[in-house]
């Protein structure tokens, strides 16, 4: 089968951006793919044009931008995780009496992907298939704070990207980026009437054998629940986790 130039090219580039360890100028991808520098120019237009690549102008530099995240998230969607997930979050929801969820990233959103209701606890807005803003869930926050600063200035530009549903929550990146540093000291992410107002939730990540979040396992319970049991759901919450993130041969 012939090959096609411009594909091959746009493969490579976005692999290039994707072995990297942050942001390269464009004359690394000039020198380092032996391309034309004018085709690696329209490329990367094209690409930033359509969300693979995002352009730092200020640092002069490019990076896998939310499509090609979302890309890669799409992958881990397809993945087994689910299957692999389901007894443990069966298990988890009856060892603390509450509502467990996976969730996985879908560029500044959160896509549910499982729901384990607990008996006798009331309906949640994460059933399978709702899709919540990442930075106000604990599933969200707890992927969020195993990106690189990079990407997330690529998934939240402006402070638009800062949407709320209680009134609550970060309404900036510096806002946002205190509740990260807290999420990683911490080890799990915890969110409180964020989402819905009377209940609060903790999630810990699920990572890849890269060590990159791709998803989240969260607890939800009212918010009202004593700080002791909340430690113990939390406890719980990051053992399952780990579980996951062992089973799908992942790296903490």
């Amino acid at each position: 089968m012939a090959s096609v130039p411009a594909a091959r090219q746009t493969l490579e580039i976005l692999g290039y951006l994707g072995r990297q360890a942050g942001p390269v100028p464009a004359a690394s991808l000039v020198r380092d793919l032996d391309l034309p520098r004018s085709t690696v120019y329209h490329l990367l237009s094209t690409l930033v044009d359509h969300g693979f690549v995002t352009h730092l102008p200020e640092e002069r530099r490019y990076a896998l931008g939310v499509a090609a995240y979302e890309l890669g998230q799409g992958y881990g969607r397809q993945a087994p995780l689910a299957r692999v997930a389901r007894v443990p979050l069966a298990e988890l929801a009856d060892r603390t009496r509450h509502s467990a969820h996976l969730a996985v990233a879908h560029g500044r959103e959160v896509l549910y992907v499982i729901e384990e209701r607990a008996p006798g606890r009331p309906p949640l807005v994460t059933d399978v298939g709702v899709r919540l803003p990442a930075q106000l869930t604990a599933s969200g926050r707890a992927v969020l704070a195993g990106l690189p600063a990079a990407q997330l200035r690529a998934l939240f530009p402006d402070p638009a990207a800062f949407v709320l549903r209680t009134g609550v929550g970060p309404r900036s990146m510096s806002a946002l980026r205190a509740l990260l540093v807290d999420v990683r000291r911490r080890g799990y992410a915890i969110e409180d009437g964020e989402v819905t107002v009377g209940f609060a939730s903790v999630a810990a990540a699920v990572l890849d054998h890269a060590g990159h979040p791709v998803a989240g396992v969260a607890v939800t319970f009212e918010s009202r629940l004593p700080a002791a049991q909340r430690e113990g759901v939390a406890e719980r919450v990051a053992r399952t986790a780990r579980l996951l993130t062992r089973r799908i041969g992942g790296t903490a």
